[in-house]
């Protein structure tokens, strides 16, 4: 019988080795990018509709006027360069655990990366969505736009729990700390 009191044998973890990042594939991408066209369609549907009526549908059209193309185009950028600046990562990508980062560091892309990523989004898109179906061959599951910024899609956490709570919402804010005792007029 060994001793009782020895610590057990393990074999230890060696944290200077680095790991490889478990990359954001395509279908979880493709996933993500349907969710994040949803609510921005629901969006810029419902605000085309409040500022032009049931026309915006039936027209040709392919700009209404300064007002659609604002809704159309500018808004849909802003909320995305928003969402990637605070949370590095969409909607979509929030729900199904994916943050955008730094391919070289892997830490949180600057703005100007981000800013480059959008825009290579066009070249990614305009041969037949080539650079977007690049995902599923390249070996860091990097498309084109990706290449182009330096960025990675990767997992962060398990689905869902990288939204964030907001801090109205914590635990001190839920039980505030007692109240102090006042000296009622009998004790003094």
């Amino acid at each position: 019988m060994g001793d009782i009191y020895q610590a057990p044998e393990a074999e230890l973890i060696d944290d200077s080795v680095e790991r490889e990042p478990v990359y954001g594939g395509f279908w979880l991408r493709f996933i993500a990018s349907f969710i994040d066209s949803i609510w921005v369609m629901a969006l810029t549907f419902t605000l085309g509709w409040m500022v032009y009526g049931a026309i915006y549908f039936e027209s040709t059209d392919i700009i209404q006027g300064g007002a659609d193309f604002f809704i159309s185009y500018v808004l849909p950028f802003v909320l995305t360069m928003a969402f990637w600046f605070y949370w590095a990562a969409t909607p979509g990508k929030m729900l199904l655990g994916l943050k955008i980062v730094d391919a070289n560091s892997l830490d949180k892309a600057s703005k100007g990366r981000l800013v480059l990523r959008y825009f290579a989004y066009y070249v990614s898109l305009i041969p037949l969505g080539l650079g977007f179906f690049w995902v599923a061959w390249d070996k860091r599951k990097q498309g084109w736009h990706d290449k182009i910024a330096r960025t990675l899609v990767v997992k962060d956490k398990e689905p869902g729990s990288c939204v964030t709570t907001p801090r109205i919402f914590s635990q001190s804010r839920l039980n505030p700390p007692p109240l102090p005792r006042s000296t009622s007029l009998s004790q003094q």
